[in-house]
């Protein structure tokens, strides 16, 4: 059953509520779903934070790593008093201040195998905000194992990118994406990143997940669009199915 809408959230998401296409609707739906975020670094952290301010019923949040100072440049989500911390455990702190009115849970482990799968499945929609390659990959096939929605991101240098994958059996997946492109093998500890750029990415995570759980908008399944920080310029590419791809190629709704 569908949670009605306190006094205090009517008054809290008002200006989500006068929108037409969002509506009562629309926040109901945000206040009922789970969403996994896996990553609370440059991209999650925008993307964690958005998602809880705009209603998220249940974050939950999932990274086996402590904050660090080399971090704060960019992971808004944490700050200097929460040196060491998990950064899950300080992200929930950061959250809860901003919305008490929501659930947050928090895994400081790496998801893998059975684990995996299993929070893949629970989840309404997952926001990959990881930092490398084979998590993105194990995290692609979860997904399409369980056939939840996924809202994938990407960013380096003054670049990022960001597509949706809602593992139908006509839609590509990440694994389609990565055949196009080839292995993105480098990290942002290696190459560098400017911190707002991993901001837009992230914060775009946010804007695609909440449009596929209140069922609002065009999504951006079947294409994938590249931020380009330096020339101010995106660019949009169609993206087909691998008809030969190992992970989805075989998936029946």
């Amino acid at each position: 059953m569908i949670p009605e809408l306190t006094d205090l959230e009517l008054e809290r998401y008002s200006r989500q509520l006068l929108l037409p296409q969002f509506d009562v609707a629309g926040q109901l739906a945000l206040k009922k779903s789970r969403v996994l975020i896996i990553g609370l670094g440059g991209l999650g952290s925008p993307a964690a934070m958005y998602m809880a301010a705009a209603g998220a019923g249940t974050l939950v949040l999932v990274d086996d790593d402590v904050v660090d100072a080399s971090n704060l440049q960019r992971q808004v989500v944490h700050c200097e008093r929460r040196l060491g911390m998990t950064k899950v455990a300080s992200a929930k702190q950061q959250l809860a201040a901003l919305n008490s009115l929501i659930n947050i849970e928090c895994m400081a482990v790496r998801l893998e195998g059975d684990a995996l799968e299993q929070q893949v499945a629970r989840a309404d929609i997952v926001l990959d905000c990881s930092d490398n390659f084979a998590t993105r990959c194990a995290i692609n096939a979860a997904c399409v194992n369980s056939q939840t929605p996924l809202v994938s991101g990407a960013a380096i240098r003054f670049e990022g990118q960001v597509a949706v994958f809602n593992q139908s059996q006509e839609a590509p997946c990440y694994q389609c994406l990565y055949g196009l492109l080839g292995e993105q093998s480098l990290s942002c500890s290696q190459a560098g990143v400017l911190s707002p750029v991993v901001g837009i990415i992230g914060a775009y995570q946010a804007l695609e997940a909440i449009k596929v759980l209140a069922g609002v908008g065009e999504t951006m399944t079947g294409r994938v669009q590249f931020f380009d920080g330096l020339k101010a310029q995106w660019r949009e590419f169609k993206l087909k199915k691998d008809k030969t791809c190992v992970v989805c190629a075989g998936l029946v709704n």
